[in-house]
């Protein structure tokens, strides 16, 4: 009797942690929705934000069970101290405190709570992420006020587990306890299921992250997960990274993937090279003596769009549009929503397949056979990259050298001060290798951007930028939340498309004979508004400029990606008869989808890879929209995007034979 009354007293006091920090998530949960209401897209309704916060409430019923069940397991069952109870919802106080504080400008960064975001960030440079975290997101006064509220939760948990409990009535017989204890027993086995199924009794009525997005609100569907969940979701992505799991991708199908890319639905080989084999159409403009790959940090598109041009931040790049010799595309995609993954496709030729191309021992053991140092060296070129950043930062400078480029440049080659945790200023950067033309042979150069990245902590006013103006000018937008922040990220972009637009200007008059490529590495972290389009939060423009170039040297708004962007610069310059490798087409042959990991584009519209949710692109004319069929844009985009990244990965995991069937 002795041990059930242990037992039952244990349940009731864990019964109260589970309430608690059911109560305590339910309440973080309704504090984040009111203030960051104007998140909520403005066809949500009262009762989509009742739905979020019920379904929400169900679904942290499991992050308070397992909580609980820390408590249960050795306070309740194996009678540790009462105080382990006390002391685990004290640390899971303070946990989901500080991630209720952290919440608040990670979803400001990325529109969406804790996800894969975290899994990326881990391989990057700590130190530089404390940094930005400490001097742009308020780590100074967010930790104190985490532990405040921890302190709240302590005073009452404390007093919640001294409420008195109810005890057994006393029984002497042997019978009696028995059925007291299978009582017992069948109650927190019926009580387990109910927490680990999300407030149901069956696995189909219930809930879990994966299926917890039911409201037509994405920010609304983010809260539904505390969190917890939130974290569980990172973890569970971590998991399909590490093992290349992404849509579309089937090894199964490597025979058809390669026929669809090669276009040869008659070839059947059993080795890929045949498939990834591409034969040149001949050069569209004398070959340049110098070509610029340029890869600007968060060079999102939307600032380009007309509707943002009283913002004027992306004039430089606009003018460099205007001119004659340019060429624009406003249908182009990064390779993904990070830094890493955009360079990691530029360096390889590879599209993003959750794996960490630059954590592979392949990508160090051999040259793979869609980079692009090889057919470019093979032109005459010496095939350079250059970043404004640390050489060592996700393994770059290595990764560089493996897949055959001839050197690499950093920020500590730049004889240049130390601007931010991440690097040397852009204006120091494309001065040095200005600098370096003057003695370098015809050169393909790759370079990547760092000032437009938190912390932002450029001196604008000394720059040039008027950000009282540019608050005023943001003030006037809908669904436009702390413009005076949103200003201050729009005063990096600007000096970033300023120092880009004088370096092609000044490059240009001193070469003539020169290429320029301009392109942003993602759109992911600034946007125009808290609700911003599927386009607007993606897309990343396109522009070539130079010697030869004009308006029509590529169809009007041709879809590309940054790994069609080597094949078309071959296109361009290369002799006829010239064979190289890609995965992607060309944009001279484009299949007319570009994606990555979450996002689809086609001609005509942009939409979530494993959802339906699509939207017409701003600048397809309402007359275009009646002939648009969504059912064969999704087709299209769905076939390409699977053969692409079978191909891929099949590269990333094995050696270009594989059993060839029908």
């Amino acid at each position: 009797m002795k041990f059930l009354n242990r037992i039952f007293e244990g349940v009731q006091k864990d019964f109260r942690l589970l309430v608690f920090i059911l109560a305590l998530l339910e309440i973080y949960r309704a504090v984040f929705i009111w203030l960051m209401s104007d998140y909520i897209s403005p066809e949500s309704t009262s009762e989509q934000i009742q739905t979020a916060l019920w379904t929400g409430l169900r679904l942290s019923l499991k992050t308070a069970g397992f909580v609980t069940a820390i408590s249960f397991v050795f306070v309740t069952i194996f009678g540790m101290t009462q105080r382990l109870r006390l002391l685990v919802g004290i640390i899971f106080s303070f946990i989901f405190s500080a991630l209720f504080m952290a919440r608040f400008p990670y979803y400001q960064e990325f529109n969406a709570t804790f996800g894969i975001e975290l899994v990326r960030g881990w391989h990057d440079d700590i130190f530089s992420i404390f940094t930005m975290i400490l001097q742009e997101y308020g780590l100074l006064w967010r930790l104190p006020l985490a532990i405040f509220l921890t302190l709240i939760c302590i005073a009452i948990l404390s007093r919640l587990l001294l409420l008195k409990t109810v005890r057994l009535p006393e029984m002497y017989s042997t019978f009696g306890k028995l059925i007291v204890g299978l009582i017992m027993l069948g109650f927190l086995a019926a009580f387990g299921v109910f927490v680990r199924f999300g407030g149901s009794f069956t696995y189909a009525n219930g809930i879990n992250w994966e299926g917890a997005a039911i409201t037509s609100d994405n920010f609304l569907n983010e809260c539904i997960l505390d969190d917890g969940q939130a974290l569980y979701r990172a973890y569970t992505m971590a998991k399909y990274m590490s093992a290349g799991i992404i849509s579309g991708v089937d090894e199964n199908k490597i025979l058809e993937s390669a026929q669809f890319i090669s276009g040869k639905s008659d070839l059947i080989e059993n080795n890929l090279a045949p498939y990834l084999e591409k034969i040149a159409k001949g050069a569209r403009i004398d070959k340049p003596q110098h070509i610029f790959i340029i890869i600007g940090e968060t060079y999102m598109q939307w600032p380009l769009i007309g509707k943002y041009e009283n913002l004027h931040i992306a004039d430089g790049l606009k003018s460099i549009i205007a001119e004659k010799n340019s060429y624009y595309s406003r249908n182009f995609m990064p390779n993904g929503d990070f830094t890493s993954v955009a360079i990691t496709g530029m360096m390889t030729g590879l599209p993003d397949v959750n794996i960490h191309v630059n954590y592979q021992p392949k990508t160090y053991a051999e040259v793979y056979i869609s980079s692009p140092a090889p057919p470019l060296k093979k032109l005459g070129y010496s095939v350079d990259f250059w970043f404004g950043g640390m050489p060592g930062w996700e393994n770059i400078s290595k990764m560089a050298f493996a897949q055959d480029f001839s050197t690499f440049y950093g920020y500590p080659d730049l004889n240049a001060p130390k601007y931010s945790t991440w690097g040397a200023k852009d204006e120091d950067l494309f001065n040095a290798i200005e600098k370096k033309l003057e003695s370098e042979p015809p050169t393909v150069h790759f370079i990547m951007t760092t000032t437009n990245h938190p912390p932002y902590n450029l001196d604008l006013a000394a720059e040039g930028f008027d950000v009282a103006k540019t608050v005023e000018e943001l003030k006037k937008l809908p669904n436009v939340t702390n413009a005076e922040n949103l200003a201050v990220e729009l005063g990096h972009y600007w000096y970033m498309d300023k120092v880009i637009t004088k370096f092609i200007r000044s490059v240009s008059e001193k070469f003539p004979n020169s290429l320029f490529i301009v392109t942003g590495d993602h759109a992911v972290r600034v946007d125009p508004s808290t609700h911003p389009t599927i386009f607007e939060h993606q897309s990343v423009p396109f522009v070539m400029y130079g010697a030869g170039i004009d308006k029509n040297i590529l169809p009007p708004d041709v879809v590309g990606g940054h790994i069609s962007i080597v094949p078309t610069l071959i296109e361009l310059i290369a002799p006829e008869g010239f064979k190289y490798y890609s995965i992607a087409p060309s944009m001279f042959e484009s299949f007319g989808v570009a994606f990555n990991r979450d996002v689809f584009l086609t001609e005509n519209v942009a939409g979530k890879i494993d959802s339906d949710d699509v939207e017409f692109l701003p600048h397809v004319a309402s007359a275009e929209l009646k002939s648009v069929n969504l059912s064969q844009e999704r087709e299209k985009a769905e076939k390409f995007i699977s053969a692409i990244r079978t191909v891929s990965s099949w590269i990333l995991k094995h050696d270009l034979n594989f059993e060839s069937t029908n």
